[in-house]
């Protein structure tokens, strides 16, 4: 038996007008704060595939290195791949991976800062999200089967609504 998902209520997205159409939301008259997110996800590969990575070893190179860049890149280019979010001059992006032996997992972690009218959540996601389809881009040769997974939002401060810390992972 599927359960509905609970819907969320209307009056809280606020990428809608009041007609139901998408719209881009101004935030003009929010103060300008200092803004920070964090966001982690994780990539599941066969143990050959990690210590290609680990190793430094993987034919198209360093697999780390390239994915921290593409991290970056994709943070400050948020904008142009989702429709709705506001351009922001980032103040920070730092990109950490870490290997995971135990669980033939390399983990993603990236932190975005700004001083802006709107927070960098996006950013630091599809930071995160970018750095692992690197990963999986230049492993794909050899392990087709990874697993980009539990890519979330950890925390994130300044702003209106305040900090937000992820309770557990999900």
């Amino acid at each position: 038996m599927t359960r509905a998902r609970p819907q969320a209520q209307p009056e809280a997205l606020t990428h809608f007008d009041a007609a139901g159409r998408a719209h881009m939301v101004d935030i003009a008259g929010k103060a300008v704060t200092h803004r920070a997110a964090v966001a982690r996800g994780t990539i599941r590969m066969q143990p050959a595939t990690l210590a290609l990575v680990r190793d430094g070893t993987a034919k198209k190179g360093d697999v780390i290195g390239v994915a921290r860049i593409a991290a970056i890149q994709g943070a400050k280019r948020t904008a142009e791949l989702i429709p709705l979010c506001h351009p922001i001059p980032l103040t920070r992006v730092a990109v950490e991976f870490d290997i995971d032996e135990a669980g033939s997992a390399v983990h993603c972690r990236a932190t975005v800062e700004c001083d802006g009218r709107t927070g960098v959540e996006m950013e630091a996601l599809t930071a995160v999200q970018v750095g692992l389809l690197t990963v999986y881009d230049m492993c794909k040769a050899v392990d087709r089967g990874m697993v980009i997974e539990r890519v979330q939002l950890m925390e994130k401060h300044g702003g209106k609504s305040g900090s937000f810390v992820a309770q557990a992972p999900r």
